[in-house]
């Protein structure tokens, strides 16, 4: 994995502690980008996929990868739909690679046999892979050797309804096997989708005792399955940019659009007394939705959280 500039980590630590000194999480240090919304599946979790949201233009994305450069992010993935649909992906990946932020890639992987992966490999840190039954794609983690010879880091993304708790286990088992890594989370109820969402208090039970018997390979963290069993627990450390570079603030659940990345600048944006409303309509929010991206981003804030989520990576 490449090391940031001195100067990111530095403004990264100042944004942090300024973020701590507000009691509130105002800048954010997490951000997932999706560059299209098109995609090769319809999952039925999923609620993507029925969006119209049009595409930007490359010239547009870069100016989104711009301002997220010059901004508090220190990991963006690139995500979808399916980003791989994108024609223009190889120069979107090498213009984002030459920003100070790790670089996520997260796909289906239904693509992956069609695109140049080990030419897409030299720009990406991590690749992520979701498979699981809901991506009807379980046959892919017979090829885990296979996804590791592309270059990047993999770590394999399980996403768990209540119907698939008894089968999580043996995705793990394999993952471990191979020395890779997996993130795991729960299918939250979206918009216009079934509701898949599993247990709370067993899923995050059965993830404690997986990483106990799997040392090392399970990267969700402890915070996170702490946090969807309280009252209020996600975060605006964490933001997702949708297809035409429009942010939902404070979360793709209770906010609007109120902000677009190819305009301005998002460190002025969240300074605004409008970003520090939606932040106040996150905390009175008592949905508990358990949007992975949400509640998971206490690492930044809690260090016991940050080493449970990074041990996998740095003791494997």
């Amino acid at each position: 994995m490449e090391k940031l500039p001195l100067g990111k980590y530095l403004k990264t630590a100042g944004c942090a502690f300024s973020n701590y000194l507000a009691g509130e999480s105002i800048y954010p240090f997490y951000a997932s980008f999706k560059i299209t919304h098109k995609c090769t599946l319809k999952c039925s979790f999923c609620n993507v996929w029925m969006e119209k949201t049009p595409d930007l233009s490359k010239e547009d994305v870069f100016k989104v990868l711009d301002n997220l450069g010059n901004s508090s992010i220190t990991l963006l993935s690139l995500e979808g739909g399916d980003p791989l649909m994108r024609k223009d992906l190889s120069e979107i990946l090498e213009y984002a690679y030459k920003k100070p932020f790790y670089l996520f890639f997260t796909t289906n992987g239904h693509l992956l046999d069609k695109r140049p992966m080990e030419e897409y490999g030299k720009n990406i840190d991590y690749l992520h892979i979701s498979i699981d039954e809901g991506h009807d794609n379980l046959e892919f983690f017979e090829r885990l050797e296979e996804f590791q010879s592309y270059g990047p880091e993999i770590c394999i993304q399980i996403v768990v309804t209540k119907d698939t708790m008894d089968a999580i286990e043996e995705k793990v088992k394999r993952v471990y096997e191979v020395g890779a890594r997996t993130v795991i989370m729960p299918a939250c109820h979206l918009e216009g989708t079934d509701d898949y969402y599993p247990d709370s208090g067993k899923f995050g039970a059965e993830i404690i005792r997986l990483k106990k018997k799997y040392r090392n390979t399970i990267t969700t963290p402890k915070g996170f399955l702490d946090n969807i069993n309280k009252m209020h627990g996600c975060s605006t450390s964490s933001v997702i940019i949708d297809s035409d570079g429009g942010l939902f603030y404070p979360c793709r659940t209770v906010g609007k659009r109120i902000y677009n990345f190819t305009e301005g600048s998002v460190m002025d944006f969240v300074k605004s007394d409008e970003a520090r409303k939606a932040r106040q309509d996150m905390k009175n929010c008592t949905r508990r939705c358990g949007w992975y991206q949400y509640f998971a981003t206490d690492v930044f804030a809690s260090p016991s959280s940050f080493i449970s989520s990074l041990s996998p990576y740095l003791f494997k």
